[in-house]
């Protein structure tokens, strides 16, 4: 069969077409293309004929030719022309041919001699649609493989390359590029291009200079055993105190600086015994020694010279009812010095 499928949905294909031969026996197809709008499928069976099917339509054949290729081959590669028209054929049985797809009946052109012995030898257009390409197989010492590139409208031989001394199975004319990729049955890829027609692909890596390879130098080493260097020979050491006190006075956390004192509150970043907050510098305010050492009746009695010769508020409401006021004077203050000592006042 020849199915299509959806790459989003790996597990179901789209459609299914089923080639038959003339007496409606089913064959089997070696080689399938789509045509370049995707409109058209076409597949080469080992009867030799050549079958296309409408995508949309799977069960009859929309062109078929019954003896393209010689029956019992694998025809190994079908492609359309970049216009849609013409279709190439690369058969088993060591030809290669083009097919108007209007007229199916028989090939426009075709070239025989060209020994395939794989089922996937390929033929293709160039970007140009003028030239066809399509390579030849030769067994072991018998030659060299070859490329050969046929006009497309009088099938005359234009140019051969001579590949490698292995078969020429796969040959892809890119059309951006315009590269020609050729893989040989020794396991050889080449890419041909031109200098000036071709674009990027093998150009990139074509002017890029082989960097010369640099030769490690390899030094050989020889080991040197001194006296007393095997553990056998070798003499316990005798630990200094000396020098691991040096290694412990340059260890950062065995030989801790002390801390410097703190001198004063906050001092060297240190907060003060009374703390930081605000109520701990409340306390320590009321707490500071603020004792008046002036006489308690002259503090109370300052303002009494100017409260009376200035009265303002309580001195005009007692004018009429208000005595005398009568102070007590000065008393002088006793000599204390004649006092024994434990009849002092204690301040």
């Amino acid at each position: 069969t020849v199915r299509t499928w959806d790459v989003n949905n790996e597990k179901k294909h789209k459609s299914v077409f089923k080639p038959r031969s003339l007496q409606g026996k089913r064959v089997i197809p070696t080689s399938c293309t789509y045509s370049r709008d995707g409109k058209l499928i076409a597949a080469g069976c080992q009867d030799g004929s050549i079958q296309i099917w409408d995508r949309n339509m799977n069960v009859h054949t929309k062109f078929h030719c019954r003896q393209a290729h010689a029956p019992g081959t694998d025809t190994s590669c079908l492609t359309f022309s970049y216009d849609g028209t013409v279709l190439a054929s690369r058969g088993g049985d060591d030809t290669l041919k083009i097919w108007d797809i209007r007229q199916f009946k028989k090939p426009l052109n075709s070239v025989e001699g060209l020994p395939s012995f794989f089922p996937m030898t390929d033929c293709c257009f160039s970007p140009d649609d003028k030239i066809l390409v399509t390579g030849t197989s030769v067994k072991k010492g018998g030659g060299s493989g070859k490329l050969f590139f046929f006009y497309r409208e009088t099938f005359h031989k234009l140019y051969e390359i001579e590949v490698t001394d292995a078969s020429v199975v796969r040959c892809l004319w890119h059309p951006k590029l315009n590269q020609i990729m050729v893989g040989t049955g020794n396991g050889l890829a080449k890419v041909y291009y031109d200098p000036v027609k071709s674009q990027r692909g093998a150009k990139l890596c074509v002017v890029k200079t082989k960097r010369k390879e640099r030769q490690a130098e390899t030094l050989t080493q020889d080991y040197i055993i001194t006296p007393h260097a095997l553990p056998m020979f070798r003499e316990p050491r005798q630990r200094s105190t000396r020098k691991q006190l040096e290694k412990d006075r340059l260890d950062p956390m065995k030989s801790h600086k002390p801390e410097p004192p703190v001198a004063g509150p906050g001092r060297g970043g240190r907060v003060g015994t009374h703390g930081g907050t605000l109520s701990s510098y409340i306390v320590k305010n009321i707490a500071l020694d603020k004792t008046d050492d002036s006489n308690p009746r002259e503090a109370i009695l300052r303002h009494a010279k100017e409260a009376e010769e200035n009265p303002y508020w309580v001195a005009p409401a007692y004018a009429k009812t208000q005595p005398k006021t009568v102070f007590a004077e000065v008393e002088p203050e006793d000599d204390e010095t004649d006092k024994p000592e434990w009849k002092k006042r204690k301040i």
